[in-house]
């Protein structure tokens, strides 16, 4: 009965990470797409076709349901995905989702008109591609009016993680909050636009200052995904144990997602 948990590469296990936390006995096949990572730079077709190349083995592994935890994917692919390319009896999610729910203080579900909401600017931090596509923006419109978007692409970032470096990867996101904060001098809420960014949660908050509200998205997924399951408990697919399944190099994905979540963890090819 395994959930399929989708990313370019490492920053899903984030997610991965507080849906094991809290759901201890759900199996979660991960899939990342190392080998062609980082996804923040390529164009929405190319977007596209990785995606979906890389979600259909997960469907082969039995995952009815693929939470993509990818902002670039979600941003450049989902809806495309969901509208003409998902099979019937397949589900695949985003991770925006979760986030506009928390902001704006209403369900999913809820398709009242747009309505004013307490935060009023808003620090978006985010790779190029997802920048560039403004499906926050879009969707945050959809619910919420008055709200003030500051976005910044954060280059450099994704890599700087992947590579295991997190001096430059510290020293990146602290120059890209005082970009934004040239933009936005006074932002109320930051949101973390990509699942790698919460590993480095701690800098942002202390670059931001402490009253900012800074909105990380792992914990948010993993709670919208436990209230799915318990709508939907027929979406757990028939893949009984987890694993770990990477495009790239094995061990070396291995070694680094290690160093990223301080526990073993052991990839196999695709």
């Amino acid at each position: 009965m395994a959930v399929g948990i989708f990313d370019s590469g490492l920053g899903g296990l984030t997610v991965l990470d507080a849906v094991a936390k809290r759901m201890p006995d759900l199996p979660l096949v991960y899939f990342g797409d190392n080998a062609h990572t980082p996804y923040g730079v390529r164009d929405a077709d190319d977007i596209y076709d990785l995606t979906t190349a890389s979600v259909a083995k997960m469907f082969e592994r039995g995952c009815d349901l693929v939470i993509i935890a990818c902002n670039t994917a979600s941003a450049a692919a989902l809806r495309r995905m969901q509208e003409g390319w998902v099979p019937s009896d397949k589900r695949v999610l985003g991770v925006f989702v979760p986030l506009i729910e928390a902001l704006t203080e209403r369900q999913w579900g809820d398709n009242s008109p747009p309505r004013e909401v307490a935060v009023k600017h808003v620090a978006l931090f985010a790779t190029p591609a997802t920048v560039a596509s403004r499906a926050f923006q879009r969707e945050l419109a959809f619910r919420a009016i008055g709200v003030d978007v500051e976005a910044q692409a954060c280059g450099g970032v994704v890599d700087a993680i992947e590579e295991g470096d997190m001096i430059l990867a510290e020293a990146l996101v602290r120059s890209h909050v005082d970009a934004l904060k040239r933009k936005m001098p006074r932002p109320e809420a930051a949101i973390l636009g990509c699942t790698h960014y919460p590993l480095l949660e701690e800098v942002f908050q202390d670059a931001l200052g402490p009253d900012v509200a800074v909105y990380s998205q792992a914990n948010l997924v993993a709670a919208s995904l436990d209230d799915y399951l318990r709508r939907h408990p027929a979406m757990t697919g028939q893949g009984a144990e987890s694993m770990f399944v990477t495009t790239g190099n094995p061990k070396r994905v291995s070694q680094n997602a290690t160093q990223f979540l301080r526990r073993r963890i052991e990839f196999v090819g695709a």
